[in-house]
């Protein structure tokens, strides 16, 4: 799902013309078509995780009730730090996100800046 921002410099080397070549290329609508992929692929992929954070919490909640029922089973014991171990990684996934994100944003406006600006509700 990352396809995108691992690209980004590759993708804006060979559409963005650089000034010597400004003339040939509509660099506008082509920042504005990344401008939105990548607007698309940042919310589905947090989208996603925060979907898979809230399941995994569901379930953590579901185990920790059992658990406190029942203290003396170890395969439920496994079984919820296995789940929390899960949860804490998809939570720092949303920090990956945002280096990701940042990284991103910051090569597009480098080399965008001069052909689009992004509309400011965003």
């Amino acid at each position: 799902m990352r396809t995108i921002d691992d690209r980004i410099v590759h993708e804006l080397n060979t559409t963005v013309p650089t000034a010597s070549f400004a003339g040939k290329i509509d660099a506008s609508q082509t920042c504005k078509q990344l401008y939105e992929s990548l607007m698309a692929a940042h919310a589905s992929r947090d989208r996603v995780i925060k979907n898979c954070i809230a399941q995994t919490s569901a379930v953590v909640k579901n185990l920790r009730e059992e658990r406190e029922k029942n203290l003396d089973d170890l395969t439920l014991l496994k079984q919820l730090r296995k789940e929390q171990t899960k949860l804490k990684w998809m939570q720092s996934e949303l920090n990956v996100e945002e280096v990701v994100n940042d990284r991103s944003w910051k090569v597009f406006n480098e080399r965008c800046r001069i052909h689009f600006k992004p509309p400011k509700n965003e």
